[in-house]
């Protein structure tokens, strides 16, 4: 069990990493946004363009980004938003139990599902190097690609979450340890 919980600490500083990175993308993602509006009313003052279809649509990939990035930090921080009516009131192995339940029967198939009916619009795109139909526009392959880096992100945080929620069940780790993550 201890070298499965080694694999869920790596796999919880891995998305740690990324869903850090997703607060910087918020914030270029602001940044692009406020720009994108001061330009095109500074632009018609001027008379020039100042803002592009190019910077609407990277505010609206960073948007993307955060969101698909964001789901496996998310889920590693368990703030998932969940019905919990009979939840609430379980004990913490109760709890441990249905998360390790949950993540076989909901989580990883719903990723897998997501996977396979992406993935051959996501060839497509590449197979044609799909780009935006607006001038100036970005390419499209690159962000759909994000739609399968992130659901197997959120299958692995998921796996990493399953062995973290039996450990508690089986009681070799405690609710405590389980968010105590030394290597970050």
């Amino acid at each position: 069990m201890q070298k499965l919980l080694r694999i869920a600490s790596i796999i919880d500083s891995i998305n740690e990493w990324i869903g850090r990175l997703s607060y910087w993308l918020v914030l270029w993602m602001v940044l692009i946004g406020v720009w994108n509006v001061v330009g095109r009313y500074l632009g018609r003052f001027l008379g020039a363009s100042l803002t592009s279809n190019g910077l609407i649509e990277m505010q609206w990939y960073l948007f993307d980004l955060v969101f698909l990035l964001g789901a496996a930090y998310t889920l590693k921080h368990d703030e998932h938003v969940r019905v919990d009516l009979l939840y609430k009131d379980w004990s913490v192995k109760r709890k441990a139990l249905v998360n390790f339940i949950g993540v076989f029967i909901f989580l990883i198939p719903f990723c897998l599902m997501i996977i396979f009916y992406s993935w051959g619009t996501i060839i497509n795109s590449w197979n044609s190097w799909e780009m935006s139909p607006d001038p100036g526009g970005l390419p499209r392959y690159p962000i759909k690609s994000m739609i399968i880096v992130s659901y197997i992100l959120l299958i692995i945080q998921g796996l990493a979450e399953a062995i973290k929620n039996w450990a508690i069940f089986t009681e070799q780790l405690t609710p405590q340890e389980e968010h105590h993550d030394p290597s970050l």
